[in-house]
């Protein structure tokens, strides 16, 4: 049985299931969430909750937050009822949200003072593997503090790498975002291509599952596409690849693809489809080409 007591901060599409599975992994759990009412099923289910950042810190050896964005994270860490106010010496600060790599590195610096570690440890997988724990985690941070973590990381997923230092995890997960956004709009483009020609795009993405071609974008979001669902699993990705983009530009990288998919992510947006799940990039393919698989 483990022994720690985890907080769990941030109870979205991925933190709800996220902290779910900690709970049937044995883990003691005080939970909190901007939206109180998110709390409920936690409770209900054994965990306890708190009134802010600071409590959560204050009733826990573990902290966990999967937030939105870099604004969020560092209000809810540096702010003044954040978790570094009520954080003490030798605890364990793990932000697995998607974020810029300069908070990650922030709020690792913040966590260093009052000798307490962090690690930045944003996911892939989206909701499916939220709920099925098999979400790959990039970690960064130090040796020590990534050992520590390991046993907990093994119930949120299958695939957990430490990358390096505060802020690679954050790296790792910007370059994620280029290759899930740049193949998705890939396989959109194949499968309006297919269909306006006639070719059936349910057979298109089994024969092309077997080869060279095949991706977890086609297995993972087949039904979206083919029934055009796009129920929100992962609905932040323009905020993702903005942070890739302004990364490059920091490190003077080339990312063309990138950039072009980030404008087609801003006309769904635009267009006030920007809280539809990532697959709806079809969408865009689709009313350009004037037609619908």
């Amino acid at each position: 049985m483990p022994e720690d007591t985890v907080g769990f901060i941030g109870l979205g599409i991925m933190g709800r299931p996220m902290a779910l599975n900690l709970l049937r992994a044995g883990y003691s759990l005080v939970v909190h969430n901007r939206t109180r009412a998110k709390e409920e099923e936690l409770v209900s289910k054994g965990a306890r909750a708190a009134g802010s950042p600071r409590e959560v810190a204050s009733a826990s050896e573990i902290v966990i937050t999967m937030l939105p964005d870099s604004p969020d994270v560092e209000e809810v860490y540096l702010g003044s009822e954040g978790v570094i106010a009520g954080a003490r010496g030798g605890q364990l600060l793990i932000d697995m949200s998607s974020i810029a790599p300069a908070v990650a590195v922030a709020v690792s610096s913040a966590a260093s003072e009052i000798e307490a570690d962090a690690l930045d440890a944003p996911v892939s997988g989206g909701d499916v593997g939220a709920r099925e724990g098999t979400l790959s985690i990039m970690v960064g941070g130090s040796d020590e503090a990534f050992k520590r973590a390991k046993t907990l990381f093994d119930v949120l997923g299958k695939t957990v790498v430490h990358m390096g230092g505060a802020g690679a995890g954050q790296t790792a997960k910007a370059c994620n975002q280029i290759l899930v956004a740049v193949t998705i709009e890939a396989v959109s483009e194949a499968l309006v291509l297919a269909s306006k020609a006639g070719v059936d795009p349910d057979r298109l993405i089994e024969v092309l599952s077997g080869g060279l071609a095949g991706n977890r974008v086609m297995e993972v979001r087949r039904r979206n596409f083919l029934e055009h669902d796009f129920t929100p699993g992962f609905k932040l990705h323009h905020k993702d690849l903005g942070i890739a983009l302004r990364t490059a530009r920091e490190l003077g990288v080339y990312v063309p693809t990138t950039a072009i998919v980030d404008q087609m992510l801003a006309a769904l947006k635009a267009a006030g489809d920007g809280g539809l799940d990532h697959s709806a990039l079809l969408k865009v393919i689709e009313e350009a080409s004037a037609h619908r698989i």
